[in-house]
């Protein structure tokens, strides 16, 4: 029995036609126009927020204390390539992103800064 949806097609697209072919036989569609292909990577796209090609060679202890403004200054200025500000009981995803300073600011100050 074939699955079915209680989601109607669009109304662009022909009725009964799936999107993909059945049994995922399909090939992958390659990279954008522009992007070269890696040998082993066929369909692969690189990800734009990838490692950046340098990282601050920096502490992070000298931030706690500055002014939200003055710390994102520092920042921009020492080469992080991303900085997050969030109060300091945010719940957060830990996933680790290289050169990216993460700042917990309360009242305008940073009270913890950490890489990552």
């Amino acid at each position: 029995m074939a699955p079915t949806s209680h989601i109607p097609d669009p109304p662009d697209r022909e009725p009964g036609r799936r999107p993909f072919p059945p049994g995922g036989t399909a090939e992958p569609p390659g990279n954008p126009p522009g992007v070269p292909e890696v040998p082993g990577s066929a369909g692969a796209v690189p990800d734009p927020t990838g490692p950046p090609t340098h990282l601050p060679n920096e502490g992070t202890d000298a931030y706690v204390g500055l002014p939200e403004a003055d710390a994102r200054r520092r920042a921009a200025e020492r080469g992080w390539s991303t900085v997050r500000v969030l109060p300091p009981d945010a719940v957060i995803t830990m996933e680790y992103i290289a050169g990216r300073l993460n700042l917990a600011v309360e009242a305008g100050r940073v009270v913890r800064a950490w890489e990552g």
